[in-house]
């Protein structure tokens, strides 16, 4: 296989690490380079409440007992999405990123963009520079005539779908099939923290909040993403009667390397997208083979 090259664009605080580490892990072991970008071209930062698990429970702001993990160790990456942090904090391209504004189209083969939900990513989400970078990349074709691979998970589809192409002067999503983190499970981690776990940041798993006149999920994932879109079944959960249906939508099991069974991953054309972290080792393979 042909060694290539995928850009990994990043906030500069707050992302998930599970969505940027283990694919970055599956892109090099598969051969291929991976380069990371910044609004600054300084290095990135996770979401360190997803690392921890600190601050995730009833006495998460009580200073002597924040340590104390319950709710957080259910909230926070797995082992292996903590593991795969650690490793690429060695790597320098993900220690010196490039800047947003000093990207070039013809030097990347694909693009990966990851989510976060903590309040630090909006910066990321409302870039308009790497808005309009992410439209050309659509437009763009390699040397072959063909579009190059994207791939987007959980809040980094909200960054793709606010890409608007100059071509159609509509999204780039528009007329594609897409998922994303969905209502469901927005909600439900809301609810999780909002009464039993980190009440007094109730808002904490909503990067996006409705004003008291706007109806509760107005600006939830799911609903801005479908406002974009061709129409409304454009966006794609998981259907009633799926084989392992409550496996992928229990927002409790993650899919391994080897097994795929609680992963909901959509394909239409060079475009890939996926919910959470539950998703990624399916998202990342998807994407590898893609890329070749």
């Amino acid at each position: 296989m042909k060694k290539k090259t995928v850009l990994i664009p990043l906030p500069s605080h707050d992302f998930d690490p599970t969505e940027v580490s283990v694919p970055w892990k599956i892109l090099r072991a598969a051969g291929h380079q991976v380069e990371f970008t910044t609004v600054d071209g300084k290095r990135a930062y996770a979401d360190p409440m997803m690392i921890s698990g600190e601050g995730l429970d009833p006495w998460g702001w009580i200073k002597g007992l924040k340590k104390i993990k319950l709710v957080g160790l259910l909230l926070r990456a797995d082992h292996i999405g903590r593991a795969a942090y650690e490793d690429i904090q060695q790597d320098p391209n993900f220690l010196n990123p490039k800047r947003f504004d000093g990207l070039a189209l013809g030097q990347y083969d694909g693009m990966i963009l990851p989510g976060g939900h903590a309040p630090r990513m909006k910066l990321f989400l409302e870039d308009k520079t790497l808005q309009s970078f992410i439209a050309d990349f659509f437009d763009d074709v390699d040397q072959t005539g063909n579009h190059k691979p994207v791939a987007a998970v959980c809040h980094g589809v909200i960054l793709v779908v606010r890409s608007i192409s100059k071509k159609t002067g509509k999204s780039v999503l528009y007329g594609r099939k897409t998922t994303a983190l969905t209502w469901a499970l927005e909600k439900s981690a809301w609810h999780l923290t909002k009464y039993f776990a980190r009440f007094w940041d109730a808002s904490y798993y909503r990067t996006y909040m409705e004003a008291a006149d706007e109806p509760v999920g107005y600006w939830s994932v799911e609903s801005e993403i479908k406002r974009a879109l061709e129409k409304d079944a454009d966006f794609l959960d998981v259907p009633k009667g799926t084989e392992d249906y409550f496996l992928k939508t229990s927002g409790i099991l993650r899919d391994r390397e080897g097994n795929s069974r609680p992963a909901w991953v959509i394909k239409d054309g060079n475009y890939i997208s996926a919910r959470w972290p539950g998703d990624i080792h399916a998202f990342a393979q998807e994407f590898v083979a893609l890329l070749a």
